[in-house]
């Protein structure tokens, strides 16, 4: 697992620029599906058939990660650069990052703070006030280099810690990994394994695929910010290592909670670790798969994730093999719950 979760992480998956986290995925299951679709967004949907084709089952991941694109660049040859996706300015101040295909290396920069203003030093900088220094000498030589729309991530070094990992875009690799151990079993029911594109500027993969599968029933799988960390007021939320965590409500889906509660007491059951929580303040792919083409049942439940988009976060192994068990139990219980 740690070995997949490594590359899974190394890769760089802008959103609109999932090409080789796609690439890596296909490769990782088409000895496991019956089919394998690329859509015209560049969606996933892996088919495997089941026994029984009385009822469609689909589990969906996002696979691309929040990041930076090229905007401009500076007469002395700084980059000027805007936000994909939601990330906090203030994680990002000196951080390394590489840029477009050729993998520029770079660093996020800004004045010293010596010569900033009162307001600059009291106020979260905008993204608009950083660059990023590749040690060009001008613009045209920064040019030689980089190009307007080069997608930009960090440069984090994967690790594992004892039972934990750290690294880049954990969030969306931590559940692809999950799903994709998961596809290795047979299951009874037509499934549909949905790795998804764009879910960090709006779940825009979600509205396409919920359409093109028209599932009666998905499992929505994202990861949850942990509360366990210095800071948090309470012992209540989300805690790492704890186990998959199962949403009876995120920001966008309130799940069916009569289902809900019958996936908890399988999991409990089968000895796989939960956590069930309520009204989870991320958001999911779940609300657009659930209210697309004639509507689903939908499920929700995410991988515990500590400081997720920033330029390094940390999982569990043991959450993430948690992840799997649960989407396992999922597809071979929940024919039998609806």
């Amino acid at each position: 697992m740690a070995e997949l979760l490594k590359k899974m992480s190394e890769i760089n998956a802008v959103s609109g620029n999932e090409n080789d986290i796609r690439n890596l995925i296909i490769a990782e299951i088409k000895d496991n599906v019956d089919d394998i679709t690329v859509d015209t967004m560049g969606n996933v949907i892996a088919y495997k058939k089941g026994s029984d084709s009385g009822k469609k089952i689909a589990v969906a991941v996002n696979m691309d990660e929040p990041g930076f694109i090229i905007s401009g660049v500076t007469e002395k040859g700084y980059l000027k650069f805007k936000a994909v996706g939601n990330i906090d300015p203030r994680k990002i101040i000196s951080k390394k990052v590489v840029i477009g295909a050729d993998k520029i290396k770079g660093v996020i920069g800004m004045k010293a703070i010596h010569l900033q203003t009162k307001s600059e030093r009291e106020n979260v900088v905008a993204v608009s006030k950083l660059f990023i220094d590749i040690g060009a000498k001008d613009k045209e030589d920064a040019e030689k280099y980089v190009k307007l729309g080069d997608y930009v991530t960090f440069d984090t070094e994967f690790m594992q810690i004892g039972s934990n990992v750290k690294g880049k875009a954990l969030d969306r690799s931590g559940i692809c990994t999950s799903l994709i151990d998961a596809i290795e079993k047979e299951y009874k029911y037509d499934t549909y394994m949905c790795f998804l594109v764009q879910r960090e500027v709006g779940a825009r993969g979600a509205k396409i695929v919920s359409h093109r599968i028209n599932a009666d029933v998905i499992l929505s799988v994202s990861s949850a910010e942990t509360a366990d960390m210095y800071g948090c007021e309470s012992n209540a939320g989300v805690k790492l290592g704890d186990g998959a965590v199962v949403n009876f409500e995120d920001r966008t889906i309130i799940a069916d909670k009569e289902i809900t509660e019958k996936m908890i007491k399988a999991a409990k059951k089968a000895k796989i670790k939960v956590q069930p929580q309520v009204l989870m303040p991320q958001t999911s792919d779940g609300g657009a798969m659930q209210s697309g083409a004639d509507g689903a049942i939908c499920l929700s439940s995410s991988v515990p994730c500590r400081y997720s988009h920033s330029p390094v976060s940390v999982m569990s192994l043991d959450d993430i093999n948690s992840m799997t068990e649960y989407i396992r139990l999922f597809l071979n219980k929940i024919g039998e719950m609806i």
